[in-house]
């Protein structure tokens, strides 16, 4: 079968399947347009990784770096798929991280987890990091005209030496020599870096947009004309972001303005987290329309993704401002906690005249007296204990254990109840089966498609058979009960 879709340049098996072919030394994705190599000499993996710890260098012509990024690998344990949120989130970057840490932050040890690597990804968690650190900077030595020095630096490399090294060895030639004339993006991150991010189709790209728009923050984002505008605090640098559609190309082009290129590879994973870019979709839909209640909304929302959180802290606190108020109401107060309390972004690093200030961190909110806003007593308690929880835990809003693990330490904060606890599972820590059932838009939609009153004990009941993908059975039901009550849901 794998070599059928490799004749054929199928491309339902983009990212799913690479081809390492030993007359060459290079692995391609399966849609490469160079001629296909005899059966004898291909051998092929689950992962980009896979070839290259098997010696395989990196096609120039089909570009691996290019393809979708999936989150939920086909036949990939749970264990693995929060593995990979970590990595690509800077677990394994800086001198004290290393495979045992990562293991603890599972739950398992780490000889337990290198076996769950093998098994399904064919690669050790350390040629994990390496293979994401060529393709990235790969990517960016193709799509922008950034120097050298600052590709190895946004790429994670340690020095630019070791950068040189591992290209001349991959490649057998230096990085600059692989620059095509004519590369998009011009240099300087003041002017923006733009690239591309390949997802699988189909992608409900108005629905995420109608989904943004109507939880925007004034100051810190925009919709407009069909893209996505954003301000972006990391380490106490500051810029902005912008996200469009490219639906010839099945990609997403994002332009990235930031002082500091060390920290585009986290802007780009926020990116991926926000648009579920990593979706292996295709699947998700084919297992949702198996249920009668759902068939008919997925088959109305092909490509409907489940949208993340730009950051951890930031989602907690839209969950706690949203708890028994209108959706709108909670896009004020939240707008207002930005006006007193959000730091100005530097004009020169702002791509929209609506953008002008960031989110403010949690060592903010948990320094101030007084939050100041129009709000319960107790709910302004909650938020300064969010705040703490945040500054004493930074792995807080990060994959830990188990999704109920997750649940648990959330709901130890004061003020998470199971409702916002599930909900920040669902959107900060991308905990794909997590499922707030006690949702009054939820149960309403439930309702109005069973035509029958649905308890929070029973659409529980209901949802078993729409694991281990019910946070996108429950976005299909928001999405239905938003256009029944014209965008009125927290979901």
């Amino acid at each position: 079968m794998c070599y059928r879709a490799l004749q054929s340049r199928d491309a339902r098996f983009d990212g799913l399947l690479f081809v390492g072919v030993t007359s060459t030394g290079i692995y391609c994705r399966p849609i490469c347009p160079a001629r296909t190599p005899k059966y004898g000499n291909c051998r092929f993996f689950g992962s980009a990784a896979a070839a290259q710890e098997a010696g395989f260098r990196p096609c120039l012509r089909c570009r691996p770096e290019t393809a979708p990024e999936l989150a939920s690998w086909r036949g990939t344990s749970n264990t693995v798929s929060r593995a990979l949120a970590l990595i690509a989130d800077g677990a394994l970057d800086g001198g004290g991280a290393s495979i045992g840490t990562l293991a603890e932050r599972l739950g398992l040890g780490e000889r337990q987890l290198r076996r769950l690597f093998l098994q399904h990804l064919g690669a050790s968690p350390i040629s994990v990091v390496q293979t994401r650190r060529v393709l990235f900077a790969k990517q960016l030595i193709h799509e922008t005209r950034l120097p050298m020095t600052e590709i190895a630096l946004a790429a994670g490399f340690g020095s630019v030496r070791r950068f040189n090294e591992i290209f001349q060895e991959l490649f057998h030639r230096p990085p600059s020599a692989l620059r095509r004339n004519g590369s998009a993006s011009p240099a300087g991150t003041e002017a923006g870096v733009a690239l591309r991010l390949r997802y699988r189709p189909p992608y409900d790209w108005n629905s995420m947009l109608r989904y943004l728009q109507a939880r925007a923050i004034q100051g810190v984002e925009v919709v407009e004309n069909g893209s996505y505008f954003r301000t972006v605090e990391i380490a106490g640098f500051a810029g902005s972001v912008e996200v469009t559609h490219l639906p010839q190309r099945q990609s997403l082009g994002i332009t990235i303005r930031f002082p500091n290129v060390r920290f585009l590879t986290a802007i780009v994973t926020r990116v991926r987290r926000v648009f579920d870019v990593g979706a292996d979709i295709e699947t998700i839909d084919a297992h949702l329309s198996c249920d009668p209640l759902l068939a008919p909304l997925v088959a109305q929302r092909p490509g409907l993704r489940a949208p993340g959180g730009w950051d951890g802290f930031e989602l907690a606190v839209r969950a706690v401002l949203g708890q028994q108020i209108s959706l709108v109401a909670a896009r004020r107060l939240a707008g207002q906690l930005v006006a007193l309390h959000g730091k100005a972004v530097p004009s020169r690093y702002v791509n929209h005249p609506g953008l002008s200030h960031v989110f403010p961190a949690a060592e903010r909110v948990a320094s101030i007296e007084s939050i100041g806003l129009a709000m319960p007593r107790a709910r302004q308690s909650s938020l300064k204990a969010l705040a703490e929880a945040a500054v004493a835990d930074p792995n807080l809003f990060r994959p830990f254990g188990t999704i109920e693990d997750a649940i648990e330490r959330l709901r130890a904060i004061r003020g998470v109840g199971e409702w916002t606890a599930q909900y920040i599972a669902l959107r900060a820590i991308r905990e794909m089966d997590a499922f707030p059932a006690s949702d009054i838009g939820l149960l309403r939609a439930a309702a109005t498609r069973d035509g029958v009153r649905s308890t929070s004990a029973g659409l529980l009941d209901r949802a078993e058979t729409w694991r281990p993908w019910r946070a996108y059975a429950a976005q299909h039901l928001w999405a239905a009960a938003s256009t029944a009550t014209n965008g009125g849901t927290r979901g």
